[in-house]
């Protein structure tokens, strides 16, 4: 069962960029690629728990502020040390502006 959540504006976030977002006391990234798509994952790094809205975005990757780990944030795959776990991601889209994320 889809469970559509609104994420906030679309325009808010900058293209390969990545935007934190609260909800129900859950933490969630939200990036926008340099083509212009929308994903979401967990907001927090499996590796300790560091916020990755403060990291930097490359092309499709997310690197954690704390220790450099990295992960591809459209499949949520840890690429190399210190990461152990992948990272969860959700499907999400643009409907009237707005990004929504299945959290579903």
């Amino acid at each position: 069962m889809s469970t559509w959540t609104d994420m906030g504006a679309a325009g808010d976030i900058e293209q390969e960029d990545v935007v934190g977002v609260e909800i129900g006391g859950r933490a969630y990234a939200i990036y926008r690629s340099l083509d212009d798509v929308y994903y979401a994952t967990d907001g927090l790094c499996t590796h300790q728990q560091v916020r990755l809205c403060e990291g930097l975005v490359m092309g499709h990757i997310i690197e954690c502020p704390k220790h450099n780990g990295r992960f591809d944030y459209t499949t949520g795959e840890g690429r190399g040390v210190p990461i152990r776990e992948n990272l969860r991601t959700y499907p999400a889209k643009v409907v009237d502006g707005r990004v929504l994320v299945d959290l579903g």
